[in-house]
Parts: structure tokens; sequence; C-alpha cells
């Protein structure tokens, strides 16, 4: 049957696709826009598997907070290209997305794909942009987080975020130094919060890394293990959040700082996504 160029406009409107793939869908369909519709959605479908194999290493992170920042979501929905990052659609898409995590709470990535935007899942929705844009896209990560005070950072480039959970909050308005916080672990990314949060694995492999180290170096057997442990305390003085030397004020701490901004502050908990 003839499509009217009408009839084309009319269902790209409804779908956003492409015009050519809008004629292919109607004529396929027999005219039928619920069945042209379905079409486009399975388009995606194979779009999305062809390309499953793609790395997203480009997107954008995206926070939500509740009223009384008590609470907060973080997710990475991300993608092929920088240029699609910037895309209207793709970034329209990614804080619905946001917005459904901090009103459902989903208890992981595969239940974020789950959850419901109108009529249609998650899913559905990023595998119909998919159809639409012509990359591979996914929600890569999902994180949350609560305590008397949560802040949040996103560095510039929106492919880097952060939380923070604070504790000793009193009547103190704490958000600026929960903001310094997150620039902190943004740059410095450390490994835990305090030197009682590392991985065992890690520490044992650190011990034995300066162990070896002090070995090349020809120190005496019977010293190996006072040298490592040596070794361990400053990995955790650079890589534990709490003892790093807070960057804008070297002289001093994590835990120093915070603990000027009002007596007893401290971190009870942070997350940290990067895309690419």
């Amino acid at each position: 049957m003839a499509i009217t160029a009408q009839e084309v406009n009319k269902l790209r409107q409804m779908t956003g696709a492409g015009m050519m793939d809008c004629k292919k869908a109607l004529v396929e369909a027999d005219g039928d826009f619920d069945k042209a519709i379905e079409f486009l959605r399975k388009k995606g479908q194979k779009l999305s598997e062809k390309r499953a194999d793609r790395e997203t290493k480009e997107g954008s992170v995206f926070v939500r907070m509740n009223d009384d920042a008590s609470s907060a979501i973080m997710i990475a929905f991300t993608c092929e290209t920088d240029f699609v990052a910037k895309n209207d659609d793709f970034q329209a898409l990614g804080k619905e997305i946001a917005d459904a995590a901090m009103a459902n709470s989903p208890a992981d990535i595969a239940a974020v794909n789950a959850m419901s935007l109108g009529d249609l899942s998650v899913e559905t929705k990023v595998t119909e942009l998919v159809g639409k844009i012509g990359e591979k896209l996914a929600v890569t990560a999902y994180e949350s987080i609560s305590g008397e005070q949560v802040a949040s950072y996103i560095h510039s480039n929106g492919k880097l975020g952060v939380l923070v959970a604070m504790t000793g909050v009193g009547t103190a308005d704490v958000s600026e130094a929960g903001k310094d916080v997150g620039m902190q672990i943004a740059a410095m990314n450390p490994v835990a919060l305090d030197k009682d949060g590392v991985d065992s694995t890690v520490v044992e492999k650190e011990i034995e890394i300066g162990k070896e180290q002090a070995r090349q170096e020809g120190k005496p057997e019977a010293i190996l293990d006072k040298i490592a442990m040596g070794k361990l305390n400053k990995f955790f003085q650079e890589n534990t959040l709490l003892s790093q030397s807070f960057v804008k004020e070297p002289k001093q701490t994590v835990a120093k700082y915070l603990d000027t901004v009002n007596k007893g502050l401290t971190v009870s908990a942070f997350k940290r996504v990067s895309i690419g």
C-alpha cells in the first residue's frame, strides 16, 4: 500500500526514529501504526544485539538526592561516542532513569533495567533509543548511599561522580565540606575509607611487595617484616580517604579537615563512579 509523507512524519513524531526507518516500518506493517512501532522496537533490539560487543566509554553520570539530603543514588548511562553523550534524547533518558531510581530504590543494575518508565521498562526504552541513535547504550553503574547528610560531586566532564555520606553533622551546614571531600575522592581515588576497610588480600599483597622491595635493596631478612609494615602504613596514608592529605590544604589530613569544619564530623561511606 502507498504510505504518505504525512504518515511517515506522524510515526517519526511518535517514535523519534529516522524518516526512512519510519517509512520502511509502515510499509512492513501495511500502514498499521502499532505494528510499525513494534517493528522499530525490534529493529532497535537487533541493533542492540549486533553492537553488544562494543565498548561504551562515553556517557554521563546522573545523581539524584532526596529532599533532606539523607540519601542519594548515582547512575552511569553510557554510549560509544562523545557526540551521542551530548544528544538531547540521550540526556533526557538518563535523567528519566535517574529520577526513577531515586523513587524506586532498586537493588542493582538488573533492577534498574526492570523499572517502569511509563508503559515501558528501562531496558525497552534504552533499546528503542539504540534503534534511533545507532549506538550501543547501557546503564553500566548504579550506586546508592545514605547518612546523616549526603553530598555529591560531578566532575566538569560529566563522566565522573561521587557520593559522600557524613556523620557527626549536628546542626552545621556541611554541604560545602561534603563537596570538597567529593572532589578529593574524584581526584585521589582512595581504595577505602580507612585502613580497616582495605581488603585483606590487598594488605597481604602490599606486605609482600614491601618485603620484596626491601630484599632487592639488600636489607637483612630479619628486618624485612618491619620495613614492609612501614611501607604498608604509607600505603594506608596515601590510599585511604580519611588518612590522605587534603588536596586543598595538604598540611592536614581529610579527617582533620572535617573535624575543623564541625567537631566530630567524619565520612561514613562514599561511592565513586567513572566512565571510560
